[in-house]
C-alpha cells in the first residue's frame, strides 16, 4: 500500500484534492476548522446542541468572574467536577430563559438597553465629566472580553429579555403575614425529646467472622479492594511567572514609565466630608418628594449663613444613622468609594466649602468638604522596585500569548518528548509518579485539575506515550504531560487486604445488629413506655441541634404531635440507629418587631425563588432539556435566582 502511495505520489495529491477542496468551498474553512474543533453535544436546549467548547467557554467566564470577586478563593474549588457542572445548568438556564423570551416576544427596546448600560458601574466609569462616554475606553473594555461594542450590547439586549421571563412571576409573588407566622412556627418551632442511641461499635465484639466468610465477602466484593490504575509521568508547565522571568526590564523604559504613569502611581486624592441627609424613599411620592426637598433646601439655607454650626445641624436634623452622631462626619474617601453624584459634588468643592443641593437614590444631601489630603509624589528611584514589577507583569501578559503559541504548537508537533518545547521556552521538566486519575489531595500544580489528568490517562497518551496537548490549567497558565510508565488497575491479594475485609464485615453487621436491637426496643418501650432506657430531656430545633444527627432532630420535628408522647425510629445507616421520644412541643418565643419583618421578607423572598424555580422546571419540559452530562455525585441542585 504505502509503496503505491510512494510510486503514485501526485495520482493520490490529486484524488485528495479533489475529496477535501469541495469541503472547503461548500463549508469555507472557517467552518471547516469550528465543525473540528467544536467539539460533543453536552446538553440540548429546543432542539439546539450545546458543545463542549461552549461549555468550557462558560466556565472560564464563571472562573474570571469569581476570580474577581474572590481573589482568595481556592483554584482546586473552580474547576471540581461539580464546579464545572453547576456552569453547565448556568449554561442551560441562559438557553431556557433565552428560549422562552423569544417564543413570548418579549424584547428590550433601544430605551432599556441605554438604562440598563448606564447602570454598569464599568461603563459609567467611562463617562467623563461632560457626561459623555469614552468610545476608545469602552471598546477597550468590552474588546477585553473578546467582543466589539455591538456584540457587547447583543447581549446585554438578550439578558434583559430574559430576566423579564421570570421578572413578572417574582414581581408578583407574595406572602401574607398570616402565612408567613404559621410556615415559620412550625419551622422553627422546638420539641423536648429524648434519645436512645445504638451505636454500631457497641456491638461489635458480638461479630466473629470467621476465614470462609472474610475470604467469600472479598470475592463478592473484590471491586472494593482494588489498586487503582496509576502512571509516573513527566510534565511541564508555562504560567506567567515563568514568562517573568525571562524578561528584562531596563531603567529607560521604567523611567518612561513612571513619566507617563506619574499621576496615577502617586496614589489617590482623598477627601474628608461631612453631610447632611435628608433621606427619601424609593416609593416615595412626588409630594413626600418635594417636602423632603423643601427642608433641605431650609437645611442648606442655614449652614450657609453659619458655616461652623454644620456640625450641630447635622446632629440634630441628619437622617444619615451612621454620621449623624458625629456630626455628619464620613472620614476620608477616595474617588469610586461614594455614590457618582456625591463624589462629583465632594471632589469639585474646595476645603471648607459646601455643596448645593445633591440628589442621589438615597435623598437630599448637603457636603461640607473639610481636609483635603493629596499624596506626597514619590521619586523615580522610591519607586523603582514597584515600576518594575509592574512593567515585569505587563510584557509578560503580552508576551504569553506569543509563547503560549509556541508551547501549544511545540507538544503536538514533537509529540514524543517534553525536552524540545522545555528547552525552547526554558521550562523545568517536572516528575511525578504513582499518579491516579482522579484528584488526590495535596497533589502539586497541575496535577490537581480534572481536565489535565483526564488528558493523560486518555488512550493515546497511555498506549503511545505521546505528550498530551496543551491543557489550560488556570488562568493564564498551561500544562502538558507524558506517561512514562503505566499500570493497569488491579485487585488487590487477599492475604493483603484481609484486615480490610475484617474491617468493613464487623462495622456492616455490628450496624445491622444496632439497627434490630434498636428497631425491637422501639417496639417495646411503645408498649411498655416505663421500661425506656432514655437519656434526659433535650430541647431541639433546626437551629439548635444540641449535637444530635440532623436526621434525628428533623425526625423529632416531623413527628405527629396530635398524641404526646411520640415515639420514632431513625435509621442512622452505618452509625446504627436511634430512638427519639418527642414529649412536648414549645411554640417558639416572639421575636422582636424588626426580626419578624425581617423573617418576612425572608420568607416572601424564598417563596418567590420556589415559584420561580417550578416555573423554571415547567419551562425546562415545555424546551425538552437534554442534559448528556452525568451529574457530579453530591451535587445539589442550584437555586434559581434572577
Amino acid at each position: 500500500m504505502f509503496e503505491f502511495v510512494r510510486k503514485h505520489n501526485r495520482v493520490m495529491q490529486f484524488l485528495l484534492f479533489l475529496l477535501i477542496f469541495p469541503s472547503f468551498v461548500l463549508f469555507g474553512l472557517e467552518g471547516y476548522n469550528r465543525f473540528k474543533e467544536k467539539g460533543e453535544p453536552v446538553a440540548k436546549v429546543d432542539g439546539r446542541d450545546i458543545l463542549q467548547s461552549e461549555w468550557d467557554a462558560a466556565h472560564k467566564q464563571d472562573v474570571e468572574r469569581l476570580r474577581q470577586q474572590m481573589p482568595t478563593l481556592d483554584p482546586k474549588l473552580l474547576d471540581s467536577p461539580a464546579a464545572r457542572y453547576s456552569s453547565l445548568e448556568r449554561l442551560v438556564r441562559d438557553r431556557v430563559l433565552a428560549a422562552a423570551a423569544v417564543q413570548s416576544n418579549l424584547v428590550t427596546s433601544d430605551q432599556r438597553l441605554a438604562r440598563e448600560l448606564q447602570r454598569n458601574e464599568m461603563i459609567a466609569a467611562l463617562r467623563g465629566p461632560d457626561g459623555k462616554l469614552d468610545m476608545a475606553r469602552y471598546r477597550q473594555l468590552v474588546g477585553a472580553q473578546g467582543m466589539s461594542p455591538e456584540m457587547f450590547e447583543a447581549n446585554v439586549r438578550a439578558d434583559v429579555s430574559s430576566r423579564q421571563v421570570l421578572a413578572g412571576l417574582g414581581g408578583t409573588s407574595f406572602a401574607t403575614p398570616a402565612q408567613a407566622r404559621l410556615s415559620l412556627d412550625a419551622f422553627l418551632q422546638k420539641r423536648e425529646v429524648q434519645v436512645g442511641r445504638f451505636a454500631p461499635a457497641d456491638y461489635a465484639s458480638q461479630v466473629h467472622p470467621t476465614d470462609a466468610e472474610l475470604e467469600a465477602y472479598y470475592k463478592a466484593n473484590a471491586a472494593q479492594f482494588q489498586a487503582p490504575e496509576q502512571a509516573d509521568i513527566e510534565y511541564v508547565v508555562l504560567d506567567l511567572d515563568t514568562v517573568k522571568k525571562s524578561i528584562a526590564v531596563n531603567d529607560q523604559d521604567l523611567k518612561t514609565y513612571y513619566e507617563q504613569n506619574a499621576a496615577r502611581l502617586g496614589g489617590k486624592e482623598e477627601r474628608r466630608a461631612s453631610h447632611i441627609l435628608i433621606a427619601v424613599p424609593k416609593n416615595a411620592t412626588a409630594a413626600e418628594r418635594e417636602k423632603a426637598k423643601a427642608k433641605a433646601e431650609e437645611l442648606l439655607a442655614a449652614v450657609k449663613k453659619a458655616p461652623d454650626s454644620f456640625a450641630e445641624v447635622a446632629k440634630k436634623y441628619s437622617q444619615d444613622p451612621g454620621s449623624a452622631a458625629q456630626g455628619g462626619d464620613l472620614d476620608y474617601f477616595a474617588r469610586g468609594a461614594m455614590t457618582k453624584p456625591f463624589e462629583d459634588a465632594a471632589f469639585a468643592l474646595g476645603k471648607g466649602q459646601i455643596s448645593g443641593l445633591v440628589e442621589t437614590e438615597f435623598g437630599y444631601h448637603i457636603i461640607k468638604v473639610t481636609d483635603i489630603k493629596t499624596p506626597k509624589q514619590r521619586t523615580f528611584d522610591e519607586m523603582k522596585p514597584e515600576l518594575e514589577a509592574e512593567v515585569r507583569k505587563q510584557q509578560a501578559q503580552r508576551k504569553f500569548a506569543e509563547a503560549a503559541d509556541a508551547f501549544t504548537n511545540g507538544v503536538y508537533e514533537q509529540a514524543d518528548s517534553l525536552k524540545p518545547v522545555a528547552d525552547k521556552l526554558k521550562l523545568e521538566i517536572k516528575t511525578a509518579k504513582n499518579v491516579h486519575r482522579e484528584p488526590t489531595p495535596g497533589a502539586p500544580g497541575p496535577l490537581t485539575n480534572p481536565k489535565f489528568l483526564s488528558a493523560l490517562f486518555s488512550p493515546d497518551s497511555i498506549e503511545k506515550k505521546r505528550n498530551t496537548e496543551a491543557v489550560e490549567i488556570a488562568p493564564s497558565a498551561l500544562a502538558s504531560g507524558r506517561v512514562v510508565q503505566y499500570t493497569q488497575a488491579r485487585t488487590l491479594p487477599f492475604a493483603e487486604v484481609k484486615d480490610k475485609v475484617r474491617e468493613r464485615i464487623v462495622a456492616t453487621r455490628s450496624a445491622e445488629l444496632a439497627r434490630k436491637d434498636g428497631m425491637e426496643k422501639l417496639a417495646a418501650w411503645k408498649a411498655n413506655p416505663g421500661s425506656a432506657n432514655l437519656a434526659a430531656g433535650i430541647l431541639v430545633s433546626r437551629q439548635e441541634a444540641q449535637k444530635q444527627p440532623a436526621a434525628v432532630v428533623e425526625a423529632a420535628l416531623r413527628a405527629d404531635p396530635a398524641t404526646l408522647p411520640a415515639w420514632v425510629g431513625v435509621d442512622l445507616g452505618d452509625q446504627g440507629y436511634a430512638v427519639v421520644k418527642v414529649n412536648k412541643v414549645l411554640p417558639r418565643e416572639t421575636p422582636p418587631p424588626e426580626v419578624a419583618k425581617q423573617e418576612r421578607q425572608q420568607y416572601a423572598q424564598a417563596w418567590a425563588t420556589a415559584e420561580n424555580l417550578a416555573y423554571y422546571n415547567l419551562l425546562k419540559d415545555r424546551f425538552k432539556v437534554q442534559i448528556k452530562v452525568a451529574k457530579p455525585s453530591g451535587f445539589d441542585e442550584p437555586v434559581l435566582s434572577q
